[in-house]
């Protein structure tokens, strides 16, 4: 199982530079590290506005769903461990996003082809958004993410105004719960495994 914006529902056309005057998402913003440093650790996805049907199709698949950026500097990769709740039951997946820095977007091949996201980042450094087919009417999409499972008001705001500006309606947006997420004991289960891993020997007799 994919993220729902990238891993099985990411895709894009090359994009054009013309924007409206009254929208001003910005779709091709560089990636560097400090960028990367800013999506490290732990995301939760929030809901998303699809009209492409395959990822529309996906995204409604997801009951909730948070996962970790875990930045590689020294390769043009994202690793990324993600717990996704389907169906009530918690699937988890490790895998990575392929980077291209200077066009801003995130890659991953799934199903054949190579999909594609811009990133979309705020004035707010505790979200960002992920737009697909921007300039296409019909397969538009954009998707929103928090540090936290329950976005505020004003991040919603922003959420809602980015989704009108591409020119969708907020009708059209699906959103997670995290009162349905089941990744909860898994999630413990594979903390007490990486704590392990970096001390196989535990703590020593009478400390």
């Amino acid at each position: 199982m994919a993220l729902p914006w990238a891993l099985a529902i990411l895709s894009l056309l090359p994009l054009l530079n013309a924007q409206s005057s009254s929208c001003q998402l910005n779709y091709s913003v560089p990636i560097t590290n400090a960028t990367l440093d800013q999506l490290s650790g732990k995301w939760f996805y929030i809901g998303s506005a699809y009209r492409n049907p395959e990822y529309n199709q996906s995204a409604r698949t997801f009951q909730a769903a948070f996962f970790y950026f875990d930045p590689d500097y020294t390769e043009d990769r994202l690793p990324l461990r993600q717990y996704s709740t389907v169906k009530d039951r918690c699937i988890y997946n490790s895998s990575y996003l392929n980077i291209q820095r200077e066009n801003g977007t995130f890659s991953k091949y799934e199903m054949g082809r190579e999909h594609f996201a811009h990133l979309v980042l705020t004035k707010d450094p505790t979200v960002f958004m992920l737009a697909a087919f921007p300039e296409d009417k019909q397969n538009m999409g954009l998707s929103f993410y928090a540090d936290k499972p329950q976005a505020t008001q004003e991040q919603m705001k922003q959420f809602h105004e980015n989704i009108m500006c591409m020119g969708m309606d907020k009708s059209e947006i699906v959103y997670t719960d995290e009162k349905n997420d089941q990744c909860g004991p898994l999630k413990k289960q594979h903390d007490e495994e990486r704590k392990k891993e970096k001390d196989p020997n535990g703590p020593k007799e009478g400390k």
